[in-house]
């Protein structure tokens, strides 16, 4: 969801939609339901969109470490704002769940002579390969002195997207939408190699107070060690003879992150046996407050299941000091048919159902959107009604997966719950995507 933070112009201006309706998007487990949703991704399905229109596009290597406890994500963010300035951004945490107050580091860094190559991505100081065996990708970078990663990330299970097109579109014609939502997914790989944290030298007056920023520059790179990071200076191995957990998505969003959606839920869980993955979203009112849920489950080897019926419970949920409703505890229910069940045997076919569940009361970050972004521009999106961006980051050792058959599984999980719009009220104006 940091696609919202590092997406540009493009990611947060634009005025209020009228309400459409549900006619106005076309969901991708729309398509598939009564039907087999899963597929298996091919190489063509990692490359880079890059389309010349607004968009926002991402991969995300997130990786834990079930014997230690440290969790995190390594992210480049391919962004073009309408169809005039294209830009590349390099964002990084990583986070101790059982020792938070040891280590929690981020940084986020803005690509220089970047380029693409199929699902290949190059930048000066970084480097993402796929093989081509499509199984295995090596993530290279020294973008940023106080973080340099050397991770190698191998499939476990086949990658997986939700039927022969994995896109939500929005608009009233399919053929040419004016907008859309994509993701397709690695579940369950493992990865090794190694991290490197280095805490700078204090600088001469670092402590003085800084000069304020000019209204219309982009916001400066983030300094590790800023919000509520700490650390040491450290290098952190994932051997390759006991690697961590990792699991990937590949995101695409072509348009507006509030007209999209107006609220996100996901989570991905990893034990010895098994992978559990909810990548879910929440129309704004003018899209008919349309749900578009996806799960995977997962064994050690192979997908178990690709679910479209998910409920998401946000439970003992309070509001919080800037607003938002936030649980306290979160609990999924998954619903799907086995992988290898053909069309016309999921309506009465055996079902794979799972819960997976546990406390949030391990907040990496509550990150405020709107503190991320120039103040010009939040002048803008001030006008925009109910919006108030905050993405809710946890982490924790203390979740839990059952299969329904099996015995109650613990593992390693990371969760965010991401509130973008009230999108109750509905304005006459209209926004063109394009």
């Amino acid at each position: 969801m940091l696609k919202w933070i590092q997406g540009g112009l493009s990611a947060v201006t634009g005025i209020a939609e009228p309400e459409y309706g549900a006619d106005y998007i076309h969901t991708v487990t729309d398509r598939v339901r009564g039907k087999q949703p899963f597929r298996e991704t091919n190489r063509e399905d990692l490359e880079w969109l890059k389309p010349d229109h607004t968009n926002v596009e991402t991969v995300t290597f997130y990786f834990s470490d079930s014997a230690t406890g440290i969790v995190g994500f390594a992210q480049i963010i391919h962004s073009n704002i309408v169809g005039i300035h294209t830009q590349a951004q390099f964002t990084f945490r990583i986070f101790n769940a059982r020792k938070p107050q040891e280590l929690n580091a981020w940084t986020s860094t803005k690509l220089e002579e970047f380029r693409i190559e199929g699902p290949n991505f190059y930048a000066r100081g970084l480097s993402l390969e796929l093989n081509e065996d499509n199984n295995q990708y090596h993530f290279l970078s020294e973008v940023n002195a106080k973080t340099k990663i050397d991770l190698v990330v191998t499939r476990l299970t086949p990658g997986c997207k939700v039927g022969d097109d994995p896109n939500t579109y929005y608009g009233d014609n399919v053929e040419e939408p004016w907008g859309s939502m994509r993701h397709v997914f690695w579940p369950r790989n493992k990865v090794h190699g190694t991290i490197t944290l280095c805490k700078p030298e204090p600088q001469s007056g670092e402590e003085e107070e800084q000069e304020e920023q000019p209204e219309d520059e982009e916001p400066a790179e983030e300094p590790l060690g800023a919000r509520n990071s700490v650390y040491e200076d450290q290098t952190i191995t994932f051997a390759e003879s006991k690697p961590a957990f990792s699991m990937f998505v590949m995101a695409f969003q072509g348009m507006k992150p509030h007209h999209a959606a107006k609220a996100w839920n996901f989570m991905h869980f990893h034990s010895e046996k098994h992978s559990a993955v909810l990548m879910e979203f929440t129309t704004p009112k003018s899209y008919a407050n349309t749900k578009v849920t996806i799960g995977i489950l997962t064994t050690d080897s192979d997908i178990l299941s690709v679910t479209i019926d998910n409920e998401v419970r946000h439970l003992d949920a309070e509001v919080d000091s800037v607003g938002w409703n936030v649980p306290k505890a979160i609990s999924i229910d998954y619903d799907g048919c086995p992988k290898d069940l053909p069309d016309d045997a999921v309506a009465t076919g055996d079902r794979i159902r799972a819960t997976a569940e546990g406390p949030l009361d391990n907040l990496v970050e509550r990150i405020d959107v709107m503190s991320e972004i120039p103040s010009f521009i939040k002048t803008i999106v001030s006008g925009v009604a109910g919006t108030k961006p905050y993405i809710y980051q946890y982490a924790t050792d203390d979740f839990a997966l059952e299969l329904a058959g099996s015995a109650r599984e613990k593992g390693i999980a990371w969760i965010e719950v991401t509130f973008i719009s009230e999108s109750e009220l509905v304005t006459e104006e209209a926004y063109d995507e394009q």
